[in-house]
């Protein structure tokens, strides 16, 4: 098994029930369609894994998702949300090999026919999950699997950061800016991260940030200037718009610019300038290497939130507020981790 998470042994036991409660709509509107639904319990297919969920992330494309945005043509109703989580292993698909019963897991999948994350089970691909960090509870755990690959991969394999180089991250303060400082500082960047208001720019200040900037504020170039005068060599990208723009128009040449899909609008596209848009991938060795980066930055995930499961129209209420800093999450299961 090619993992830099140890197995922990466990004495737990578990009854998979034949329904499980889960935060569903059954159509797309605003936060108030989400409700509390008792649905069947998924089973795990030959390649996936079951989990007890213990908490879920919550990310705005949920709410893009809910709301329509994003809805596929053909949508199946009730549908369950999420994507991303942590849980315990519950069960076991013919063909895995990776797991064990009980497990310590955390998992990320994209539109999962099976139903996503804010239910108490929950089906995924053996290859979209690994064993959680020890280093992280299951709440920062199941809060930062997908941000934490968005993340993790934006400043490693498409920004290719390297000591030295000056970063900026727009979007600094939000659910993927958050780690990607982290990342970006074990690394040995020079990190200038953009943030609104007083809290945010003393939480990236916090997270590592040699320096934070209210990129729409009109003094935001003249700060950009001082704090790197030989212009920047890459951004990662989290929010779009007028204030995106203007940073990038302080890349160097050859500098590169990195963006997660769903980015709007997405940065115009310039001469000298490399554009990389990308989708987090959950494989084996990206959750190996997320793995080691959790323990190289000794890793911090800024909670904005943890509602409980019933309360995920609430979640997604605050979630549609903006200016969020850091992750929200969903608490599904109040077992505690060492029974």
């Amino acid at each position: 098994m090619a993992t830099t998470t140890q197995r922990e042994p466990t004495q737990r036991r578990h009854t998979v029930p034949k329904t499980m409660r889960a935060a569903a709509i059954d159509e797309f509107g605003p936060p108030s369609v989400l409700t509390l639904h008792t649905l069947p319990v998924p089973t795990a297919g030959p390649h996936e894994i079951l989990l007890a969920v213990h908490a879920a992330g919550i990310g705005y494309w949920d709410a893009r998702i809910r709301d329509g945005s994003w809805a596929e043509e053909r949508q199946t109703f009730p549908l369950v949300l999420g994507s991303d989580g942590a849980g315990f292993v519950v069960a076991l698909g013919s063909g895995v090999k990776r797991f064990a019963l009980y497990d310590r897991v955390w998992a990320y999948q994209y539109e999962n026919g099976k139903g996503g994350f804010y239910a108490e089970y929950v089906a995924v691909n053996m290859n979209n999950a690994a064993l959680a960090p020890p280093q992280l509870d299951m709440v920062s755990a199941g809060a930062s699997a997908v941000t934490g690959l968005t993340a993790l991969q934006g400043i490693d394999d498409h920004l290719e950061v390297r000591q030295g180089e000056t970063l900026l991250i727009v979007g600094a303060s939000g659910a993927v800016g958050t780690l990607a400082i982290q990342f970006a500082k074990r690394l040995g960047a020079h990190v200038i991260g953009t943030a609104s208001g007083d809290s945010a720019k003393a939480l990236v200040r916090e997270l590592g940030a040699d320096h934070a900037v209210d990129a729409r504020s009109d003094d935001a170039i003249t700060l950009l200037e001082r704090f790197a005068p030989d212009g920047l060599d890459a951004i990662l990208a989290l929010a779009g718009g007028d204030a995106l723009e203007r940073c990038v128009d302080r890349l160097r040449p050859g500098g590169r610019v990195a963006y997660p899909n769903g980015i709007e609008p997405e940065p115009r596209r310039r001469h000298g300038v490399r554009a990389i848009a990308y989708d987090a991938v959950g494989s084996p060795p990206q959750w190996d290497a997320l793995a080691r980066a959790v323990v190289e930055s000794r890793l911090r995930v800024p909670l904005a939130g943890v509602y409980p499961l019933e309360q995920a129209a609430q979640a997604h209420e605050r979630i549609e507020q903006g200016h969020v800093l850091g992750r929200i999450a969903l608490r599904v299961c109040e077992e505690k981790e060492d029974e």
